[in-house]
């Protein structure tokens, strides 16, 4: 049986089943992008390979349907959403296109001492391996290919298993938009075949978007062969409320936090921490909100099971859960658990899914210690009517980003990523695009 499948988690129901890519065709699909690189993105000038890459932002307008409803049949997400996911990654890629040329421009260094010039020419690496999750099949595709493409870096796309049809709709994309043959190849590829990439030496490095554990596997193999890796994993980030001048507001942004993506996002507000003079108040609030939501299938029936785990662990160990239903296949009903203590095991867990963790701060200080009391550090959200409390705050989160007084203000223009267990490295902005460059040094002295 295919590795590869297209199953509705609305219904069950298998759509379609890709066959995995032989071990030839893996190697073959390295040997295109080395190709492509050395005949093609080595000597097309930066201008010609933006201009591709604006291509690639139009055809993802045009198609937006088609791929906003192989995402929906894939993994659950809601038309709506699919489409907003679509948007975005069009922007991601006109961004790059409007900016790639002034981002890889040539940097000449004042010299301290002796005559002639210095100058940093960034330059492609090569050929790219990226491993992408199945909660945003086209953004996430779009941070990593989109700077990429545009630096002249070649892919190798291997996307998750759960999503074939986007996978296959991508590449073409690509294709259609005028790259060559091999500057973005995909392939149906097993763990086995992904290690053999990534030791192939062809590969100059790798990009994985998912997991705590995948992450720590490929950043082994990596290192073993010293290529470069990028890793953007697990996250579970603090929602701190400190102040408001309106808590119905306030209660709708933790809710939005939470529950983008049905609450399938890395970087969603999955522990929201309430200063007590407000405590009772919010939870109140956001309880009612969170359970008023309409629910949504999960990506999959084994992702439901898996939250279903840890919140009856969550309740065994003391937790209080409030919650809209029972699990029905993948489809979760949102919850919101409180009384969460240090030494319970979802404390210091990611809940990927619909359910939100409460907690009751003392003060400022004490806010600051439970939302920098977890192995992730990915993003942050501070809401507070104190412009300097907001400033002093977000300097002392430990995160790689950090959003004050909003929810969904992410741009093509703002680097992505996190710290700790939650990866290294950035995507998107001028960051996502200086990744994987070879800042190659040209000292002229006569």
């Amino acid at each position: 049986m295919s590795t590869y499948a297209v199953v509705d988690p609305a219904t069950g129901e298998q759509v379609k089943t890709y066959p995995t890519d032989s071990d030839e065709q893996v190697m073959a699909a390295v040997g295109k992008a080395h190709e492509a690189h050395r005949q093609w993105a080595r000597t097309t000038p930066v201008e010609e390979r933006a201009a591709l890459v604006g291509r690639v932002a139009e055809l993802h307008t045009e198609r937006r349907q088609e791929l906003a409803e192989a995402m929906v049949r894939e993994m659950g997400k809601p038309l709506d959403d699919a489409l907003g996911e679509v948007d975005f990654s069009a922007a991601i890629y006109s961004y790059y296109a409007e900016n790639a040329a002034q981002f890889l421009a040539d940097e000449p260094i004042t010299l301290l001492e002796g005559e002639g010039s210095a100058v940093v020419k960034k330059r492609p690496l090569g050929v790219l391996l990226g491993i992408m999750p199945w909660n945003f099949p086209a953004y996430q595709v779009a941070r990593f290919a989109g700077p990429n493409l545009a630096a002249g870096n070649t892919i190798v796309l291997k996307h998750a298993p759960q999503c074939p049809d986007s996978a296959a709709l991508l590449e073409q994309l690509i294709r259609d938009a005028g790259f060559p043959e091999g500057a973005y190849v995909n392939v149906y590829a097993t763990n086995e075949q992904i290690e053999q990439v990534i030791a192939d030496p062809r590969v100059q490095g790798v990009s994985l978007t998912g997991s705590e554990r995948a992450g720590a596997a490929v950043a082994e193999i990596a290192g073993r062969h010293l290529k470069k890796v990028v890793l953007e994993l697990g996250g579970s980030d603090p929602f701190i409320v400190l102040s408001t001048d309106d808590l119905d507001a306030t209660v709708e942004a933790a809710v939005a936090a939470r529950l983008d993506n049905t609450g399938q996002a890395c970087n969603a507000g999955k522990r929201v921490i309430v200063l007590e003079d407000l405590y009772d108040d919010f939870v109140a609030r956001y309880t009612e909100k969170m359970l008023g939501t309409e629910a949504a299938p999960l990506s999959s029936e084994a992702a439901a099971q898996r939250l279903e785990e840890q919140v009856s662990g969550a309740v065994a160990e003391g937790a209080s859960l409030a919650t809209a239903g029972e699990r029905r296949g993948a489809w979760y009903a949102p919850g919101v658990l409180t009384g969460i203590e240090p030494t319970h095991d979802a404390y210091h867990e990611e809940l990927f899914g619909p359910v939100a963790m409460v907690f009751k701060a003392r003060d400022e200080a004490h806010a600051i210690e439970i939302a920098n009391d977890t192995p992730y550090g990915l993003g942050s959200y501070v809401f507070t009517t104190d412009p300097e409390q907001a400033q002093r705050v977000a300097e002392q989160i430990e995160a790689g980003m950090v959003f004050i007084n909003g929810v969904g203000a992410e741009g093509a223009e703002l680097p992505f990523g996190g710290v700790k267990r939650s990866g290294f490295g950035r995507e998107l902005g001028r960051f996502g695009i200086e990744e994987f460059l070879n800042r190659k040094l040209v000292r002229t002295v006569a």
